[in-house]
């Protein structure tokens, strides 16, 4: 099954089960993938977290059944995964603009989120620069913290810009971000600003050394503005690189971006110039 196929086969079941308790290990396991790259990939192609597409189909069918049937709405509520009327009244509100009672008493309209039709268009004539590199373990110096995925998107950039204002900049430039979920198979995973690391200097306070184990990696060269060219990479790994890569998979839950040190371009981070990497651990098929 390929990455494209695994991602519809997770939608299909998310759809035939949005009455029932979802993991994400169970939605993962429909995809034959790990939580840990099921989790990138969903966001990557889909441009939302698997969360967040299970609490919009989840409150968009809500609506409908307050709107259309005389059900109480805690027992509509609890059908939804809902365990209090406050905290589905919120979600609902925030959903719909409006209270589950206020919508059946007016009789207004619901907002409607569809179900997910995935699409990967396939475009000749066009090939992905990627090496496959053998790299023995590398120790890095980091400050590291435990995320969930669901708030990976927000968490991450605040975690950068909270490290630069606290003077970590100047133990730990930022040479490399890495997601690491070692099980691949939970809802967390560790992320580490890191530098290599020097063995004949100290560990500061509030900083960790981390091994990163030797493994071949497929290495994606990016060359543009941080961060939308990254990202437009990152989107490309998972909607055209995995679909078609039939000769390796992908072998560890780990994810390295290599950054440039932003001083040497005229315009930093936003120059047309700007030169980082991604690193997948990959092994033969």
């Amino acid at each position: 099954m390929d990455w494209a196929e695994s991602i519809r086969e997770a939608i299909r079941y998310i759809e035939a089960n949005l009455r029932e308790e979802l993991t994400i290990q169970d939605v993962a396991r429909q995809a034959a993938a790990s939580p840990f790259y099921f989790q990138r990939g969903f966001a990557m192609l889909c441009g939302m977290t698997v969360g967040d597409y299970i609490r919009q189909r989840r409150l968009s069918l809500a609506g409908i059944e307050v709107l259309t049937t005389s059900r109480r709405i805690i027992d509509i509520a609890m059908d939804f995964g809902y365990d209090s009327p406050d905290s589905f009244t919120k979600a609902f509100t925030r959903f719909h603009g409006v209270t589950p009672a206020a919508l059946r008493k007016s009789g207004g309209a619901v907002r409607s989120f569809a179900p997910l039709k995935l699409k990967i268009r396939l475009e000749g004539g066009q090939n992905m620069d990627c090496k496959m590199v053998k790299k023995d373990a590398f120790t890095v110096l980091c400050r590291e913290r435990t995320f969930k995925y669901e708030e990976a998107g927000t968490a991450v950039p605040q975690f950068w810009r909270e490290h630069f204002a606290a003077g970590g900049g100047r133990t730990v430039k930022g040479m490399y971000g890495i997601n690491i979920d070692e099980s691949m198979g939970g809802s967390e995973f560790t992320y580490l600003i890191a530098d290599n690391y020097d063995p004949a200097a100290e560990v500061p306070e509030g900083f960790v050394t981390h091994t990163i184990p030797a493994h071949t990696w497929a290495v994606f060269p990016c060359r543009g503005p941080m961060p939308e060219t990254l990202q437009a990479l990152n989107r490309e790994i998972f909607s055209q690189w995995l679909p078609a890569c039939t000769d390796y998979r992908i072998a560890a839950g780990i994810n390295v971006e290599l950054y440039s040190d932003a001083s040497q371009f005229g315009s930093g981070i936003d120059d047309a110039d700007y030169y980082c990497e991604i690193w997948l651990p990959v092994e033969k098929a």
